[in-house]
């Protein structure tokens, strides 16, 4: 399991690694500036692998281009990071991203709970053209958590699980346990509302993970 610290602050890189992040995700489409410039800035002070994205505002980021834009947008940033998280309305830009050889999220955020078929159908979907499938729901109840961790324990890894939302925040603790390889941690500021600190997961990572 490792931890990711989403920033909207390429300045925060260095505050990430030190508090113990795994990976840092840039989320440009929270920021203003030239995305190569925010990319060299994390860069320049922190030695973390770099996740490069752009969260569309269907999946509840701000990026409203559409997918010819988002290609041209991310291409500049190709040669200067690890990842790349690619949404499904996107995926035609998977191209670009293996011909540079990055690793591909292949994202997918729901406002709402999915049945335990359509998450397997989903990861099949994402896995065609990502390497490592990122579903994230908006669970209704305890049930919709169980058949979540269910998912996540039986599904081909890499796989990346998680919540949105406050009311069954513990989720983003107990996924890794049961196989999520990625959680998704704030350094200040949180990205989605729910999101534990890296210093905050670092703590429970001792207690649960040791």
């Amino acid at each position: 399991m490792q931890i990711i610290a989403c920033l909207i602050n390429p300045q925060q890189a260095a505050d990430a690694q030190k508090q113990g992040a795994d990976i840092i995700e840039l989320r440009l489409d929270l920021m203003e500036g030239n995305p190569v410039d925010l990319v060299r800035q994390c860069k320049a002070i922190s030695n973390l692998p770099v996740i490069a994205t752009l969260r569309s505002a269907q999946q509840g980021g701000r990026y409203f281009g559409t997918p010819q834009e988002w290609e041209k947008k991310i291409t500049p940033v190709l040669p200067l990071v690890d990842y790349v998280d690619i949404e499904q309305q996107f995926a035609r830009g998977a191209m670009l991203v293996k011909a540079a050889e990055k690793t591909i999220i292949a994202s997918h955020h729901e406002s709402q709970t999915m049945p335990l078929h359509v998450l397997f159908v989903l990861e099949q979907e994402l896995r065609s053209y990502g390497d490592i499938p990122k579903i994230v729901i908006t669970p209704a109840s305890e049930d919709d958590i169980i058949d979540l961790i269910a998912f996540t324990r039986a599904a081909k890894k890499p796989i990346c699980t998680g919540v949105m939302g406050t009311t069954f925040r513990y989720a983003r603790a107990v996924l890794p346990l049961f196989g999520s390889d990625y959680v998704y941690c704030h350094t200040g500021t949180p990205t989605a509302p729910g999101q534990y600190s890296v210093a905050e997961f670092m703590t429970l990572k001792k207690l649960l993970f040791s």
